[in-house]
């Protein structure tokens, strides 16, 4: 698995941490950056490195770190294919993989201990996609996008 990090000034500690546990894991990890906590950046750079890399299927998954983790998601949902969320548990992680497919898991790096967060990750990247019925409902998330032209990439 390949899966695509970025973060603005709020989660650059995280991401060092999530993308080293994530390298323990035998997972390829792109960082896109940010690696400067005292430099503030804007989170939509990030997001659409991430979004970028995982329509075009260049990275399998995607986790990206802002304050909230609301601007990120906002941002990577602009790609075809991208299905991003907040998410600030566990079972939540799962959840969203098993029954939405997300591929791009987004989280605050202010309103969380750094240590809580990594349960988050990992129940998103060990958590497979359910598919049967949640299929189909993607399914029609993907012809959506297709009826505005946007291009889906086939996952």
């Amino acid at each position: 698995m390949k899966v695509s990090i970025g973060s603005d000034h709020h989660g650059v500690g995280f991401k060092a941490q999530a993308a080293t546990w994530l390298q323990s894991q035998g997972i390829e990890v792109i960082d896109v950056g940010s690696h400067d906590s005292d430099q503030p950046c804007d989170y939509p750079e990030a997001a659409g490195q991430v979004g970028r890399l995982v329509s075009r299927g260049d990275a399998d998954r995607g986790i990206l770190i802002c304050g909230s983790g609301v601007g990120m998601a906002i941002t990577a949902n602009k790609f075809p294919g991208v299905r991003a969320a907040v998410c600030d548990s566990a079972p939540t992680a799962q959840l969203t993989r098993e029954h939405n497919g997300l591929n791009v898991l987004c989280l605050s790096g202010t309103l969380w201990r750094e240590r809580d967060l990594l349960p988050v990750v990992q129940a998103f990247v060990e958590t497979p996609f359910a598919g049967g019925r949640h299929q189909r409902r993607l399914d029609k998330i993907t012809e959506i996008e297709q009826s505005l032209g946007c291009h889906t990439p086939t996952p």
